[in-house]
């Protein structure tokens, strides 16, 4: 594994890699209010065959947020991603997302579709604001204050950050939470700031996926769908339909699995991307 920073403009903008040069490139996008090292055990599990690149998103690791709100609308975040795949001198990509990064790649994909082979998405992408209940307003106040608040000890902050609702634990997934956190004054922050995360729920309030469904010029897209909590399954199936009916993208539900699929299960993950993009190499 390396890390290591890119200049686009004025924002460097931090990278962590795995693989060979030469091997088909998989880019990696995580959620909102994460970091790069999110894919840190599928990515040690593929190495070997492909090259994963990760990237901080703005606002988070160690790349520094944008400066306006309207860079996080998902054109100019497009622009953004297609800027830093080009200085990384990469023709083509498969993509691998979670969450909010699921629904960048989806606008990527549609912006930018002959630079991409392949996408499988982790738990995002199909969730659209309208259909969820929650207004922009109540979203920014939530993210406001959540990502400004602070746990005592590094055992807390850990245990809220990454095994919250994850039942297993690994060394990999300790250094991903440690990715996770600003130390300041013995207490321990999210990284990520209140106004990264309000920005980004405006953005997706705006930037609809729903309605580029339709025009994804791509029939290469897996979702990954969580089932845990199970009270969240009615609206999951509900939105997760009309993905599947517009893109004609396949969905697989994952038995016991959370938001956070990937560390649930990373094998799962990677059984998923041999499954569909290995033959292609």
């Amino acid at each position: 594994m390396k890390r290591y920073f890119i200049k686009d403009r004025e924002l460097k903008a931090h990278i962590t890699e795995w693989g060979k040069e030469k091997s088909p490139v998989i880019f990696c996008l995580h959620g909102l209010g994460s970091t790069s090292l999110s894919f840190i055990e599928v990515a040690e599990l593929l190495k070997n065959e492909f090259r994963i690149i990760s990237v901080d998103a703005p606002g988070h690791g160690k790349t520094p947020p944008f400066e306006t709100t309207e860079e996080y609308e998902m054109p100019a975040m497009s622009e953004w991603l297609n800027r830093i795949i080009n200085i990384l001198r990469i023709n083509k990509i498969y993509f691998l997302s979670h969450s909010w990064g699921s629904c960048v790649s989806l606008y990527y994909i549609h912006r930018f579709p002959e630079k991409v082979n392949g996408a499988i998405l982790i738990d995002g992408g199909y969730q659209t604001k309208r259909l969820s209940g929650i207004t922009v307003e109540e979203e920014v106040s939530y993210y406001l204050i959540d990502f400004e608040e602070y746990l005592e000890t590094w055992d807390d902050f850990l245990n809220e950050a990454v095994y919250g609702d994850v039942k297993r634990r690994s060394s990999l997934l300790n250094l991903a939470g440690k990715d996770l956190a600003l130390e300041k004054d013995n207490k321990f922050y999210w990284h990520s700031r209140g106004i990264t995360g309000a920005n980004i729920v405006k953005a997706m309030h705006k930037n609809e996926t729903i309605d580029i469904y339709e025009q994804l010029q791509l029939s290469n897209i897996v979702l990954l769908r969580a089932t845990i909590p199970e009270e969240q399954n009615n609206y999951r199936d509900v939105t997760s339909s009309l993905f599947e009916q517009k893109t004609g993208g396949k969905v697989r539900l994952i038995p016991n699995a959370t938001h956070m699929l990937h560390w649930d299960n990373p094998d799962l993950v990677v059984e998923e991307i041999i499954r569909n993009w290995s033959f292609k190499l």
